[in-house]
């Protein structure tokens, strides 16, 4: 199988990732909540990282026992992989409502990738710090 040379692999390294409790907390305290449906919303602070970085929030009251939670994690890690290079170098916080307990993985992808376009319209109308 050949690579294609032109664009760079899809991964979700470290450096993608939000991890520490004060990342978390500053894009809650000086980020803004972007964009949001019935499923899930999208909190966004700039930063200075090289690009888009992730973090979720996927609480156990709203998604269930951990089968459930570590299903809708990975449904969000894979659809912040395939959009990564598209997302402007923002961290982004995917949080969810209650309905998202219920919901299939399609409905869950057809969610995000709604999403994902009107994420990157609202952060281009903020500004950059």
């Amino acid at each position: 199988m050949a690579v294609n040379a032109e664009r760079p692999p899809l991964g979700y390294p470290p450096e993608r990732r939000l991890r520490r409790k004060t990342d978390f907390d500053a894009v809650y305290g000086r980020g803004r909540r972007v964009v949001s449906d019935a499923l899930f919303t999208m909190n966004v602070l700039a930063n200075n990282a090289a690009g888009a970085r992730l973090g979720m929030a996927v609480a156990a009251k709203l998604a269930g026992n951990a089968v459930q939670r570590n299903r809708i994690r990975r449904v969000i890690r894979e659809s912040f992989r395939l959009q990564q290079l598209s997302l402007p170098s923002f961290d982004i916080v995917v949080g969810t409502r209650a309905p998202v307990r219920g919901a299939t993985n399609v409905q869950l992808r057809e969610s995000l990738q709604k999403l994902w376009p009107r994420l990157i319209s609202a952060c281009a109308k903020l500004p950059a710090s």
